[in-house]
Parts: C-alpha cells; structure tokens; sequence
C-alpha cells in the first residue's frame, strides 16, 4: 500500500524566484512481517511555474509581500491550496539569504508551505538541492565517475562533489551572473561589493565588451581554482564564501563537470551580452572557452530549476517507523542538533544552546531490555521536558517508552531513529506519514550579520 503526497518547491534566488508543485509516493519496503520501514519511492513534478526576477524593495531588502502575492497566484494556477500541501521546502538562496529582512520573508511565507519547511539555505544544502535536481547525483550513480557539479546563479556558484552518487564535498564562490547589473545600453545598474578591488566600476559608467570579458574570465579563473584546473591563488580565496578549504582534487581526465543555474544555460547557447541585464551572457561564454569544458562536461538534466527540483522532489526523506511521541506538537522547525557519544554529556551539551535543541546518538543496534532502560534512567536523571532525540539505530520506540515510564505523564517526548546528523546541523519534523515522520536535516543561514552554520549536508 502506498501513499501520494503533495510536495511544493519554492526557491527565492538572488536572480529568480520559482515554484514547482510535486508528488511524492510514499511506500512500505519491508516485507509483511517485519517492522513497517515507509520510504519515499517516486517522486515526480506535477507543475512548474514560470520563473520570476526575485522582487526586490532595494539592494538590500526583498519584498516579501510580492513573493507571497507569486506564491499565491501560482497555487492558484497549479490547483492546490494551502490545507492540500502535505509537505514542502521554502528555500532561499545566494545572496538573497543574506538580505537584511530575510527573516521577514520566512514569516510571510511560512503559512504557505502547509505544516513543513521554510528555511535559508547555506552553501552546504543549496549545494546538494541542485546537485540532486540537476541529476548530478544520479549521472554519478549510474556512471561510477566522478562528478564536480557546479551551480552557477546570480549571485553565487556552489560546488558538490560526488563520488558513487553521493556528495562527499561541497563549496561555494561568489561568483555568478548578477553580480553586475546593467541596463540597455550597458551602463552599471549595481555592483557587488563582493567585487571591490577586482573593478573599480561605477554606477552610469558603461564598461566596454573587453572589459565585461576580462571580469567573466576572472571570475571563471576562481571556478577553475576550485576544481583544480588552476593552482590556487589569492584570487580562489577571495572569492569563497567560506573559510574551509574550496579545492576539489581530483586526477587530470577522471572528473567530470556537471553545470546548472541561470548561467549554465549561456554555455553552450549564445545570448546577446545584455540579453538579461548582467554578466551571465558573457560568463557563460567564458566558461565555455575555459579549462572546465576541455574535458568530459555536461549540462544538468536541469539547469536554472535544478535547486527548486531539488527542494521540492528531494529536500524531505523519512525517519524510521520505530518512533515515539508523546505530548509534542508538529512540525518542530530549525532545532539545533546536540550530539553526544554518551548519554552523561545530555545536560552540558543541552545547557550551550539558547533555545530547545534535539539530542542526537548514535544508538544500539537491537539493544537488549536491561540497555534500553539504563539509557533511559541516564537520560530522564539528564534532562528536562520536552525531550527530543534521535538515533541513528532502530530503538526509538523502546527508548521511547522507557523514558514515558520514568517522567511526568505530561511530559513531552519524541524519539525518531534512523536519522543521521552532524554538529551544526538544524532538524524541521513534520507530522508523520505512516507512521514515519519527514525530516531535514538543513543548514540555516539568517539575516546579514548574524551567525552562519553549516551543517554538513547529510540529509534524512
């Protein structure tokens, strides 16, 4: 038996904004008489929406009222309402993520995503969206190469490395096709500050087709870098976004580069240089020349909808069904996750975080009776209500019970298992789907000038 569920996929890019409606088949793998194990199995798109300029009040504030007014009309034009939508993943990305008022934009889209996801997306988790909607991942798969996948956009390009169909590495640039502006006659609109030092062009100033070119070939330098085409350089370091190491090393001819986003689609197809109103044309242009299409490439199965596909069909996996909640009220969203290799570290770990978080372990693979309830008796003497933890092993529904018998009938209590994270990591649950509960495990990203975590992408 198996059940359809309702998926909507909505990114909020530093260029576009766009929505894809999916459904998602949820099923029963194991066999009549083990323990129910449900698993998403197809997932397809039901309706795309045509891609918008992400509205913006200024440079520095998007309008989050006219995102909700698109989102409402395109609800409205994939015939599904809010109280339809079973699940879904509301992501912003690039450089709109760190807009000032991009909390305000959670806020006013929350409502919209029936009871699931809403949530900024660092680099680590835009990374593995597009590599899995670009088909990336599954090239990877199915070919047993090597894949860097590169996610070119307005603002930024992450980076995924895949190996036997898995991401094993991400990174991100600031490099993309919006980071210069121009109007029709050429003339800069708007420059990234991310660009100071690297041009020195000013608004009205209208630079010249050599000097566009040098600026894409540049930025097309950094990319190289990146996946070591290019030694490394100051350039490679002052164009990541983030501190960890960005180059990919792989063996001369036994990568291959995969490309999505809005520049992928000026590679191989020429457009006038202000075809769109910015560097794309010219960038895409100058990637295609590059080291990066001299060997074995190819262009996503999806390229500027590759992370919106990627949030819709692949943004939710689910628990076990071996689980237990008491007294808690879903979705929980962006709870910081706490591991701990010993159930004596609960309250220390638990004690660093200014809000609730969700203890992670790893858990005992069938654990007896005597085991269960001494993790319970350490983690009722450690915490207080609500607890909330998840297992890598299949026993939450015992520990569950166990820690029922030894606290307040009214305290709250959820135990998922089969959950995989790491430290930095932030966990949404929803409410459960035959007896499984959808889960992200996420990196959240908030306004300008507060703190980025990066979890490490796994998702479950």
């Amino acid at each position: 038996m198996s059940e359809r569920l309702c998926s909507v996929g909505l990114d909020v890019g530093t260029t576009s904004t766009q929505l894809i409606v999916s459904e998602l088949t949820v099923e029963n793998q194991a066999s009549a008489f083990s323990v129910p194990r449900m698993e998403i199995g197809e997932r397809s798109v039901r309706y795309r929406s045509p891609v918008y300029f992400t509205p913006l009040l200024d440079e520095s504030h998007v309008d989050g009222q006219k995102i909700r007014e698109i989102v409402e009309l395109e609800y409205q034009k994939a015939g599904i309402s809010r109280d339809t939508v079973d699940t879904g993943a509301i992501i912003i990305t690039g450089e709109t993520s760190r807009k000032e008022n991009a909390r305000a934009v959670l806020d006013a889209l929350a409502d919209l995503a029936g009871d699931f996801v809403v949530a900024t997306a660092g680099p680590d988790l835009e990374s593995i969206l597009a590599a899995k909607g670009a088909g990336a991942e599954e090239f990877s798969r199915e070919t047993g190469k090597p894949v860097v996948h590169m996610d070119i956009g307005g603002g930024t390009s992450n980076l995924s490395l895949i190996e036997e169909g898995k991401v094993v590495q991400t990174g991100c640039l600031n490099v993309g096709g919006r980071l210069v502006k121009l109007d029709d006659r050429g003339a800069v609109l708007y420059r990234s500050p991310v660009l100071e030092g690297l041009c020195d062009w000013k608004i009205g100033q209208i630079p010249s087709r050599e000097e566009l070119e040098n600026l894409a070939q540049m930025l097309t330098q950094a990319l190289e870098m990146a996946v070591g085409l290019r030694p490394p350089g100051p350039l490679l370091e002052r164009l990541s976004t983030q501190e960890a190491q960005q180059v990919f090393c792989l063996p001369e001819g036994e990568r291959v580069i995969s490309f999505s986003g809005g520049v992928a689609d000026c590679i191989e197809q020429v457009h006038p240089p202000l075809a769109f109103g910015d560097l794309g044309p010219t960038l895409g242009q100058a990637i295609r020349r590059s080291r990066l299409c001299r060997g074995e490439y190819r262009l996503g199965t999806e390229t500027i909808r590759a992370t919106v596909i990627g949030a819709g069909c692949h943004a939710t996996q689910l628990s076990g069904s071996t689980v237990f909640c008491r007294n808690v009220t879903l979705p929980l969203k962006n709870l910081p996750v706490v591991p701990v290799t010993a159930p004596e570290q609960i309250n220390r770990e638990l004690a660093k975080q200014d809000t609730q978080g969700i203890v992670a372990m790893a858990g005992r693979a069938s654990p007896s009776y005597r085991e269960v309830t001494a993790l319970a008796e350490t983690i009722a003497a450690q915490t207080r209500p609500p607890v909330l933890i998840c297992l890598e092993q299949d026993m939450a529904k015992a520990l569950g019970q166990a820690l029922a018998a030894r606290l307040p009938p009214d305290a709250p209590i959820l135990c998922l298992d089969r959950v995989q994270v790491g430290p930095g990591s932030y966990l949404d649950i929803g409410a459960p789907i035959g007896g499984a509960f959808p889960v992200v495990v996420k990196t959240l990203v908030l306004a300008a000038g507060e703190t980025n975590t990066d979890s490490e992408g796994k998702q479950q």
